[in-house]
C-alpha cells in the first residue's frame, strides 16, 4: 500500500510516517511538507492508495487542497489527520469528500483501525461525532445549511427512528447511490459509475435524503452512522444493492 502523507510540521510528519509504516511491511509512505510538494509527489507517483492530509499547511488552505485532490483523484481516499477537533471542521471535511477524519491526539491503535476501515471501503467518523448536538455545531460556526434534523445529540425523534438501513425502504438503485454518496462521490461521478444521467442521480439522491429524514449529504453520513454504530465511529459504505 502506497500512502502520501501531507503535513508541514517536520516532527509530526516523521512521527506519522513511523506510525503508518507500522501497519505492515508492504506499506510505503511518502511525505510531503506542502501542498505543492503533494502535487509533485502525485504527479511522480500517480498510484497512491491513500492520502493523509493535515488541514494546516503553510502554502495552501487544507480544505481547498482536499477539494482539489478529491476532484482530480476521486478514486484515491483522503483521510484528514488534524489537530482540530471542531465539529464544524469534521463536517466540512466530510462534505468535501474526505473518507475519514482522525484527530492527531488519537491513539496509534485507533489510527490503524481508521485507516484499515477506509481501505476496506468504509468512512471513519470520530466516535465523539456521534455525541455532538446541533447547539454545539452552531456555537462553533458550523455549516450554514446544517439543521437539527437529527435532534439533540444526533438522536432522532421517535417518529424518525430507523433501526436499520433495510427498513427505510430504498430501492436497489437507491441503495447503490447511497453507497457511492457515502464515498464522497459527486453526482457526475455517481452517474458515470452507474451509467445513469446526472438528472436521474439527482432524483435518487433526493429520494435517499428523504428516506433518511435529512437534507444534506453530511447529515446522511451521520444518520447512517447511527444505524450502523455497532462499532462507534465506523460508517460502512459497501452496502448490499438488495437492501
Amino acid at each position: 500500500m502506497k500512502v502520501l502523507l501531507v503535513d508541514d510540521h517536520p516532527l509530526i510528519l516523521s512521527a506519522l510516517q513511523a506510525v503508518i509504516q507500522g501497519l505492515g511491511d508492504n506499506v510505503s509512505v511518502t511525505g510531503a511538507s506542502s501542498a505543492q510538494a503533494a502535487r509533485e509527489a502525485i504527479a511522480a507517483t500517480p498510484d497512491f492508495d491513500m492520502i493523509l492530509l493535515d488541514l494546516s499547511l503553510g502554502d495552501a488552505d487544507g480544505f481547498d487542497l482536499l477539494a482539489e485532490l478529491r476532484a482530480a483523484h476521486p478514486e484515491v481516499p483522503v483521510v484528514v489527520v488534524s489537530a482540530s477537533e471542531r465539529a464544524s471542521d469534521v463536517i466540512r471535511a466530510i462534505d468535501l469528500g474526505a473518507m475519514g477524519f482522525v484527530p492527531k491526539r488519537t491513539s496509534n491503535q485507533a489510527l490503524f483501525e481508521a485507516l484499515r476501515m477506509v481501505m476496506q471501503g468504509g468512512l471513519y467518523v470520530p466516535p465523539t461525532m456521534l455525541g455532538l448536538d446541533y447547539a454545539r455545531l452552531s456555537r462553533e460556526g458550523g455549516l450554514a445549511d446544517a439543521e437539527p434534523v437529527l435532534g439533540h445529540d444526533l438522536r432522532p425523534e421517535p417518529h424518525q427512528q430507523v433501526s436499520t438501513i433495510e427498513k427505510i425502504g430504498l430501492t436497489p438503485r437507491q441503495t447503490e447511490v447511497l453507497g457511492l454518496l457515502l464515498k464522497g462521490l459527486p453526482n457526475k461521478l455517481i452517474a458515470r459509475e452507474l451509467d445513469l444521467s446526472v438528472e436521474t442521480v439527482k432524483d435518487h439522491v433526493a429520494a435517499v435524503l428523504r428516506a433518511l429524514g435529512v437534507s444534506t449529504r453530511t447529515q446522511a453520513v451521520l444518520a447512517v452512522s447511527q444505524m450502523t454504530q455497532g462499532r462507534a465511529g465506523i460508517v460502512p459504505t459497501r452496502l448490499s444493492p438488495n437492501a
